[in-house]
């Protein structure tokens, strides 16, 4: 198993793959004239200002729910992985897929508002949507659908879960061992399994409505209390923060493990944490309620902010200030040892030290809980993606049974995932990560020099605001926006 996933990896995360995220964040940064840098004041604005709807959930709850596929165990274990295997160096490529991916995630997501529907009472839509409705190529959307399904319902959980189980056997340790058909599993992680398991079947049997509910409270909560603590740290070592952004800065050009390593691996978990391009934002962005596509937009840009900028610098500085961390590339020798080399990289275990060596008896428990959150969340997020796209194939299948099936696929692989190796664990992640990027990006990179709708929406959106009206209007046919079904139902 562990061979086919690595073989899969091998071809989905070539140099090509990298090339194609921070060439599309690089392409939509310059046609959105850095919209993600010109807009900031007016991201916090409309994160505010929005309301739901019986059909449509906020601004605020489009991003939570969107965030809490964003933060999840990448922003504790994935910054960790890019750091053991690429080097400091790989927290500065992380920043810069941040920083070009907000962009990207503001064209995404555009795309999903402009194309959205309403499908029994409840506004849907994402990559599937707009492919259809922009290209006219429904072959592509189905690719896209399944695969979405495939990654967010199977691949993509394994990882989040697995995540909690190790940071759980960091704290309480093995517990003993059980015997089954996955081998001899610790007991710690069957227990945490079953209980995670029940939680999420409580949770996804109760609709879009009560992920929204649950993450906008819960989501701030844990990201607020992450940074208190990653900032109580920092200030504590703050004569060692220069040095460490130099230490960043200048491995990322002479890196130690290797350009190619620290490029890699900060590409790489880069787009594992913020999803830019991934194309699983767009989904909570089309469930908004907003008067303008651009407006749902911009908030989801300022996400990527959030999730890398905050909580994956917080941990990276943790790690980095504490010198809790090796740097052993893949198939080379260790190049730094400052914990033990048995420390599993691909996990939490670097950030739980971190926190521990300034808060002894602390780090580990502390972190076990903010992962449980990180991760539970973006599990639920996983969910109402990959029901997004179940939604889509059932306009032409008819099964309302699929959406039953998935809960017991997304409980089945959460359950594998909190006992699972973390190796086999996050290849498949990466499989499911690496094959809706390639698809999204490709996609939209076409509807741009096809239609550019998104970027029209932009420019209708910023002569609005220079006319200072009370009320944004959106007008596809206006702009020369073909097949916008919900908004020109909506201006008729």
């Amino acid at each position: 198993m562990q061979e086919l996933v690595d073989l899969l990896n091998g071809y989905i995360w070539s140099p090509y793959l990298i090339y194609l995220c921070l060439g599309a964040g690089i392409f939509f940064s310059i046609i959105t004239r850095f919209a993600q840098v010109r807009h900031f004041r007016e991201m916090w604005r409309l994160l505010m200002s929005g309301k739901s709807s019986e059909q449509g959930i906020s601004s605020f709850q489009a991003l939570a729910v969107s965030l809490s596929g964003r933060v999840g165990t990448g922003n504790i274990a994935g910054v960790a992985a890019a750091i053991g295997f690429g080097g400091p160096g790989a927290v500065f490529w992380m920043w810069v897929v941040a920083f070009l991916g907000a962009a990207t995630a503001y064209i995404e997501s555009t795309n999903a508002q402009i194309f959205k529907e309403e499908e029994d009472g409840i506004y849907r839509g994402g990559p599937a949507y707009y492919i259809e409705k922009a290209l006219g190529q429904k072959w592509y959307a189905w690719t896209f659908a399944l695969s979405t399904i495939i990654a967010c319902g199977l691949l993509l959980p394994v990882v989040q879960s697995n995540g909690i189980g190790d940071s759980l056997v960091n704290v309480f340790g093995a517990g003993g061992t059980v015997n089954s058909f996955l081998g001899e599993l610790p007991l710690t992680k069957v227990y945490a399994a079953v209980f995670i398991v029940l939680i999420l079947g409580f949770i996804i049997f109760g609709g879009v409505k009560r992920i929204a509910n649950f993450t906008q409270v819960v989501v701030p909560f844990m990201a607020l209390a992450y940074i208190i603590i990653a900032c109580s740290i920092i200030a504590l070592n703050i004569d060692m923060l220069p040095g460490i952004f130099t230490a960043i800065i200048s491995d990322a050009f002479t890196p130690m493990a290797g350009f190619g390593a620290a490029i890699g691996w900060g590409v790489k978990r880069g787009v594992y944490s913020n999803e830019a391009g991934q194309g699983t934002g767009p989904h909570a962005a089309a469930a908004a309620e907003v008067e303008h596509p651009a407006q749902q937009g911009l908030v989801q840009a300022f996400s990527v902010y959030i999730d890398t900028l905050f909580v994956c610098s917080a941990t990276a500085f943790m790690i980095l200030i504490t010198q809790s961390y090796n740097v052993i590339p893949e198939g080379s020798a260790a190049i730094v040892v400052n914990v033990a080399q048995d420390t599993v990289i691909n996990g939490p275990g670097f950030t739980q030290i971190a926190v521990d060596s300034v808060l002894p008896g602390v780090g580990k428990p502390f972190i076990a809980l903010a992962l449980f959150f990180f991760a539970f969340t973006t599990v639920l997020a996983y969910y109402f993606i990959a029901e997004n796209n179940i939604s889509y194939i059932n306009r032409t299948l008819k099964m309302p049974a699929l959406k039953f099936f998935l809960k017991l696929m997304l409980m089945g692989a959460v359950f594998y995932g909190t006992v699972a190796q973390p190796n086999a664990a996050w290849g498949m992640g990466d499989v499911g990560v690496g094959l809706m990027a390639w698809l999204n990006i490709i996609g939209i990179l076409i509807i741009f020099f096809m239609a550019k709708p998104a970027v029209k929406a932009l420019r209708d959106y910023e002569r609005q605001q220079k006319e200072k009206v009370t009320h944004y209007t959106f007008d596809p046919k206006k702009l020369g926006i073909k097949n916008a079904d919900f908004w020109e139902k909506k201006n008729s």
